[in-house]
């Protein structure tokens, strides 16, 4: 038979084990808590980015630039309703209120000269669009009450001039204010490249049907020499950038 002490021993034993156990498995728990709530709290990874890598080493998207474009600039312009003088190849929207079949967008022929269901011919060149929207009610009173008209000009072709040549946007430009030489260019978006900028012309139309050419030194402008080269421009000018 074991004696007293070797069976307190053994007890001693017994409780060092079971404690051990214990401890080991209140670890293994508070481990396994632990890989569940940083799984629970990861972020979701975010799919690999197409951007340069920033100076923190993480790869961030860069925005897609705009594709450019050679399209002209348009001739629409905003013109003063009661003071801008239609002249001929503008486009004239003509709006009767509630006459949808009476509403429509003209050109201006060369004669000067509008047509209009209702109203027939009507002659537009000379006239700011508030006159000839007076003109085409005093027409329409003829054979409907009360007409409510509005006309607006939507291109500006019998005002304008053209850029050509070696600059950021050629096409064609409203001119519905005064503009030199160096505000064309200046409003075009300036040179290319390769422009020569010291052999700049205007080809202008003269009265007996010819064209005549203007030179234009930009080195010698934007120096303050020569400024009569510095033309205004006219309409159906071109400014031939080479």
């Amino acid at each position: 038979m074991y004696s007293q002490g070797q069976i307190v021993g053994s007890r001693a034993v017994l409780k060092v084990i079971v404690l051990l156990v214990l401890v080991v498995a209140a670890l293994h728990l508070a481990y396994a808590q632990e890989s569940t709530d940083s799984t629970t709290d990861a972020k979701p990874v975010l799919p690999a980015s197409t951007g340069t890598a920033t100076d923190s080493g993480k790869s961030v998207a860069k925005a897609t630039p705009l594709p450019a474009t050679d399209v002209p600039p348009s001739r629409v312009a905003n013109v003063r309703p009661d003071t801008y003088i239609i002249g001929d190849d503008d486009v004239l929207a003509i709006n009767v209120w509630k006459e949808g079949e009476l509403s429509k967008s003209v050109p201006v022929r060369p004669d000067g000269m509008i047509t209009l269901p209702l109203v027939g011919e009507i002659k537009a060149v000379g006239l700011t669009p508030i006159q000839l929207q007076e003109q085409i009610v005093a027409a329409l009173q003829k054979v409907m009450s009360d007409p409510q008209v509005t006309v607006t000009v939507t291109a500006v072709n019998s005002m304008s001039y053209n850029i050509v040549g070696q600059v950021a946007k050629p096409g064609f430009y409203p001119l519905t204010r005064p503009m030199t030489v160096l505000d064309a260019i200046a409003l075009c978006g300036g040179f290319r490249d390769f422009a020569k900028q010291k052999k700049i012309y205007v080809l202008r139309a003269t009265p007996d049907g010819k064209q005549e050419r203007l030179k234009f030194n930009y080195k010698q402008v934007i120096k303050g020499k020569n400024m009569a080269q510095n033309i205004p421009l006219l309409p159906h000018d071109t400014l031939v950038v080479p």
